[in-house]
């Protein structure tokens, strides 16, 4: 048996996915080792979603192998896996009953419910869902209906809900999408936070711009027509011909004082 502190936290090894006969993701080979934070880019329709979905235990590849957390899919039962993997996407948004209370939507996080009758909470439990909404910055929000508050708060509960279960594995799928600059760089401060604390999960991040590439992250990763062209160190990464490369337009990418940007060149 692995020991799971020296095994990988995602290990693909030629993974490809195909839908209708058409691959989305092609030969696939990526490992996050635990201490690792991640951000992967690349354009529209380009794998990134299918990617974290897989590396989440939700979607089987048509090809190739897939450790999670030192289990191998197909060889463990992913319902005591998929607990361990916090996964932020629209499509946990989509489900998420509109009128449900802010710190409901965090504390069922616990069990990774949509709803808190399904289980029981014990305080405990409700205080730790109060203190993470406290620690993302949105605590005055708890009572609100999850419907009605902004899309950056949103976010924000949802960072908190994806904390609520411990994670061993973090992965956010475009929570940047929609939110107007304010709400962005708050997110950003709080997402460097989490990168940097050393007893904290490892994470991956799924975005489009290299503004939001939180300070304190490792890695890279850029897709381009379900092919990882580029996985690595992220300043061995993101310079101004891979990422131009990636996205099929020539930009200049720099780094100043921790933030990363990128300019048509």
């Amino acid at each position: 048996m692995k020991n799971p502190h020296h095994t990988a936290a995602i290990e693909l090894h030629g993974v490809t996915v195909r839908r209708e006969g058409v691959p989305v993701l092609a030969g696939v080979d990526w490992r996050v080792d635990r201490s690792d934070r991640w951000v992967v880019l690349g354009p529209n329709g380009s794998g990134k979603t299918t990617l974290l979905q897989v590396a989440a235990a939700r979607l089987w590849p048509t090809a190739g192998r897939v450790e999670v957390l030192g289990a191998r899919l197909g060889a463990v039962d992913v319902r005591t896996l998929r607990p361990r993997v916090a996964l932020v996407s629209g499509a946990v948004t989509r489900q998420l009953r509109a009128d449900l209370a802010a710190r409901d939507v965090v504390v069922s996080g616990r069990h990774g419910a949509l709803e808190t009758w399904w289980n029981r909470y014990t305080d405990e439990e409700w205080a730790k869902a109060d203190g993470l909404l406290a620690r993302v910055g949105v605590d005055e929000i708890g009572d609100r209906p999850f419907g009605v508050i902004s899309e950056g708060e949103r976010q924000q509960v949802l960072l908190a809900r994806a904390l609520m279960s411990d994670p061993e594995l973090v992965l956010l799928d475009e929570p940047f999408a929609g939110l107007d600059l304010g709400a962005r760089e708050r997110l950003l401060v709080r997402l460097a936070a989490l990168a940097a604390d050393p007893d904290g999960p490892p994470v991956v991040l799924v975005t489009h711009h290299c503004e939001e590439i939180p300070q304190g992250f490792t890695h890279g990763g850029l897709v381009r027509r379900g092919r990882l062209m580029a996985a690595g160190p992220l300043r061995d990464v993101i310079t101004s011909a891979q990422v131009s490369a990636c996205f099929g337009v020539s930009v200049t990418v720099g780094c100043t004082d921790g933030r990363w940007w990128s300019r048509a060149a």
